[in-house]
């Protein structure tokens, strides 16, 4: 990230708020928002992602279309109404939940495009190769059957997104992770895809899963993929959290971004991303939501920042030479890498506005104004929200909230009862 001012006329004072930029949420799987704070019990003393993931497999069973539409529909709205304003949706739940495709082989896919196409969210489609069990390669288990591929499947459900992509729409790829995707897969597809797709994938998010690898591919995640592929720009790792130096270095070096998860990988004890050896070797960065444990870019920022203060017994750690602020670094950060982690240039036009009379913006500059909207308590303070010209939040409420909340409602019944 260069150290000129890159927030530099993009914080204005008007008499309807104070206008900041959109900000794009960079990781999300939207069915996960219907289960958010249904994993909050202990089901083993020594609870850990692998554990939710039990009652994240059981959720995804029940998923429709109509379902993940409804799901999708409430979760970009509470997007909007917080602050983003573009939204790279990490899909893996592609087939029935016996594994058969759909009719349609892009029915889910279709249904969180409609999700974002209502609510007025900007998206990147991700559809994900998942193909593997684990990096030794067994078959997908009875439950992860219906979010897998083969590669001649895998490459016709991306010819038939790409034909639907326009100004707020990008398709581009995601690798679910390494040890769900065999290397040969990972370079077929790439050789199929555009040379401007943005590509995802997850990795290093918990130690076992860097364990694993190590005992089977003599390499660390981070390690191994960049030595053998050619990571650039145009990828985005989520998570990467447990690096090596050399890995910090590495990535920062390729020119990607990492999509971090504050939220999610608190609540799932993942672990703690490298920030200041990041930000000091000149690494991309930006956030993403996850899980949907909170649906906020104040607290995915807020917690970045707090999580290296406690780990280091320190304060004020995401900053800069040149930029000592620590909300203004944050936020220009997440604006760097917006363009080559979701493909899409942003819209002079997209634009978020802050309640100007709100009590803990009284007396705000444009200096400041960052550091009390991430810091200074929890009230919300987005007002209005405009995106590729279309007005989709006021007074701080999306124009469709109702509707959008009762058909969420009824869904989210019926998805428990059954």
């Amino acid at each position: 990230m260069s150290n000129s001012d890159p927030l530099a006329g993009q914080i204005v004072a008007t008499d309807a708020g104070w206008r900041v930029p959109g900000i794009a949420n960079l990781h999300s799987h939207a069915f996960q928002r219907a289960m958010a704070g249904l994993a909050e019990h202990q089901t083993h003393p020594e609870d850990s992602f692998w554990t939710w993931r039990e009652i994240m497999y059981r959720f995804a069973a029940r998923m429709t279309p109509e379902s993940t539409y409804a799901v999708a529909a409430q979760l970009y709205a509470e997007m909007l109404e917080a602050g983003y304003t573009h939204v790279c949706e990490f899909h893996y739940v592609h087939h029935q939940p016996d594994g058969t495709p759909y009719a349609d082989p892009a029915a889910m896919s279709r249904a969180l495009i409609a999700a974002a196409r209502d609510t007025g969210i900007g998206m990147t489609l991700l559809p994900v190769l998942y193909m593997t069990g684990g990096f030794d390669g067994r078959e997908l288990s009875v439950r992860q059957r219906r979010f897998g591929h083969d590669v001649d499947g895998f490459v016709r459900l991306l010819d038939i997104l790409r034909p639907l992509q326009n100004a707020s729409l990008r398709v581009g790829c995601a690798f679910h992770s390494l040890r769900a995707v065999p290397e040969a897969a990972m370079r077929e597809v790439l050789s199929a895809l555009p040379a401007d797709a943005p590509v995802h994938i997850h990795i290093a998010e918990q130690v076992g899963e860097v364990q694993d690898c190590l005992a089977l591919r003599n390499a660390r995640p981070v390690e191994w993929l960049l030595r053998e592929f050619p990571v650039d720009r145009r990828w985005t790792l989520v998570h990467a959290t447990h690096l090596t130096g050399e890995e910090t270095r590495g990535i920062a070096a390729s020119g990607a971004t990492v999509a971090i998860c504050p939220t999610t990988e608190a609540n799932l004890g993942d672990g703690l991303f490298p920030l200041r050896d990041y930000l000091q070797a000149g690494g991309r960065w930006g956030i993403g939501s996850d899980s949907h444990v909170s649906v906020s870019p104040v607290e995915e920022l807020r917690w970045l920042e707090y999580g290296q203060r406690l780990v280091t017994r320190h304060r004020n750690i995401a900053v800069l030479p040149g930029s000592p602020r620590v909300g203004r670094t944050l936020l220009a950060g997440v604006l760097d890498s917006a363009a080559d982690a979701t493909g899409l240039a942003p819209d002079p036009q997209d634009a978020v506005w802050l309640d100007a009379h709100a009590p803990v913006l009284a007396g705000a500059t444009q200096e400041d104004l960052v550091d009390r909207w991430l810091f200074a308590g929890n009230r919300p303070l987005v007002r209005s929200v405009r995106v590729g010209g279309r007005d989709v939040v006021a007074d701080g409420r999306h124009a469709d909230h109702e509707a959008i909340a009762r058909r969420y409602g009824a869904t989210v019944r019926q998805l428990l009862e059954d």
